[in-house]
């Protein structure tokens, strides 16, 4: 049964109830953090090139096949570097934000057995935001947890805000279903915004991720996504890393294009009819038969590439949760491969030849096979008898991974000292030794098992829990 609470909500009273500290991030000065990551990554590339040609001619490899084969993977590097240097911030100017600040942006959120200390947390986030959302809607997916404290807490907080809200309970039935309940509550919003139940958004982070979408091109605008539980262990850390720089330099790089792939929910917001028009599809989705109940941002933002363009807004920021033992970060993983790879397909049958989107998902397959046959064959190189490989083969892939990372240094958190940044900057070699060992074989795993397209890590309780936070 679906309950709504939006009904009459007062103006706001003068006394705001309390909300959880906000965390915040910002750009530091990038000039020399860019310039190393480029001139890193520049010379690392060289030394690839040179150094595999020099071994292969001095050892005799067939013919230099595989130098030709890394030559693209260097070409593909350094324009990959030069587009994610070209990424900025959009801003809407004073025509634009005037007519940003006459839209309807909603917010749509689907909760199952979230935590509750995440939950308050992120609900909190959105009453403290510099550009308030017009509307809040949050379906209950059928939660085995309890979120009644949360529920009556958020209520009361709304209305004392004089924000419109609505919280709904129903069977579980899926994201998908939740966020499509969740949006027939505002049919008047011109803007969606899609926030996941354990992400709590940076102040300012709406006003940031609206700004983009005074370009009418644009259809779809990602967030960028840190870990709030980042110093929470080892894999946090490095999990965190490998996040934030995939972010900063793949999706960085397609920004400027207007062919970002993937809006995490986190933080993503969508022009209604997105959403609106695609209901039917959004809810049908199926892959050889069987129902399609992951991979809803990417096949969300799939709808918005084929309308225009879906960019990146670096300062819109968010914090969310990521997973803290091994067999949770496996199973999101593998839910993540196994969404990748039908998307991909999607992607070459749905989006026109000259789609700049399409054609980095051309090139994103060669730069998986490449690294992975490139990967295989040092492993042969180091396991056949006789003297080692050069050991360029193996400082080459580091430099140009620390390279990378070092965009992880561009942003200053206000909950993470400096020093621990470069703490986790540092894990890079196990970082790379992890996705090379574990996560690259996983990623062939869930591709070689698409077909099985069920969430995968849904539990009967909340995995990551915020301990700090209150839970009533």
């Amino acid at each position: 049964m679906a309950v709504d609470t939006s009904a009459a909500v007062p103006p706001p009273s003068a006394a705001r109830p309390p909300v959880t500290e906000a965390v915040t991030a910002v750009r530091r000065p990038r000039a020399l953090v860019l310039a190393c990551a480029a001139g890193l990554g520049i010379v690392a590339v060289t030394l690839a090139a040179y150094g595999l040609r020099a071994w292969l001619t001095a050892s005799g490899v067939a013919g230099g096949l595989a130098f030709w084969a890394w030559t693209p993977l260097a070409v593909l590097l350094l324009g990959q570097t030069v587009l994610y240097l070209c990424e900025r911030p959009a801003r809407a100017g004073e025509e634009g934000q005037k007519r940003l600040d006459a839209l309807h942006v909603a917010v749509l959120m689907p909760v199952f057995n979230e935590d509750n200390g995440y939950l308050r947390a992120s609900l909190a986030s959105l009453l403290a935001q510099s550009r308030p959302p017009d509307s809040v809607h949050i379906v209950d997916d059928g939660s085995e947890l309890s979120h009644r404290q949360v529920r009556r807490w958020w209520t009361q907080a709304a209305r004392e805000h004089g924000l419109a809200t609505s919280w709904q309970r129903t069977a579980n039935h899926g994201k998908r279903h939740a966020q499509v309940l969740a949006a027939r509550r505002c049919p008047d919003a011109d803007i969606l915004i899609t926030v996941d139940s354990d992400a709590q958004l940076a102040p300012d982070a709406l006003h940031e991720v609206l700004q983009p979408l005074a370009d009418r091109r644009v259809q779809a605008v990602a967030g960028l996504v840190l870990a709030r539980n980042n110093r929470n262990g080892l894999l946090s850390r490095i999990t965190d890393l490998w996040y934030v720089t995939s972010q900063m330099v793949e999706r960085a790089s397609l920004s400027p294009l207007g062919g970002v792939m993937v809006a995490s929910g986190s933080l993503a917001a969508y022009r209604a009819d997105v959403l609106t028009d695609h209901t039917e599809g959004y809810l049908s989705e199926t892959f050889m038969g069987r129902p399609v109940t992951f991979s809803d941002d990417s096949m969300l933002t799939l709808y918005a590439l084929a309308r225009g363009r879906v960019v990146q807004q670096p300062t819109a920021v968010v914090f969310t949760a990521m997973p803290e033992n091994v067999g949770h970060h496996l199973r999101q993983y593998v839910r993540w491969m196994r969404g990748s790879s039908l998307r991909a397909l999607w992607r070459v049958r749905y989006l026109p030849a000259h789609h700049p989107a399409l054609l980095a998902q051309v090139l994103r397959w060669f730069q998986q096979l490449a690294t992975t046959a490139s990967l295989l064959w040092l492993l042969a190189l180091h396991l056949r008898p006789g003297p080692a490989p050069s050991a360029v083969l193996l400082i080459v892939p580091l430099l140009l991974t620390c390279g990378q990372t070092l965009r992880y240094l561009v942003l200053r958190r206000s909950d993470q000292p400096l020093a621990s940044q470069l703490a986790t900057w540092a894990l890079t070699p196990l970082a790379m030794l992890w996705s090379w060992a574990v996560l690259r074989p996983t990623r062939w795993y869930g591709a070689l098992t698409c077909w099985k397209t069920g969430w995968g890590t849904r539990q009967a309780g909340a995995e990551v829990a915020l301990a700090s936070a209150a839970t009533s």
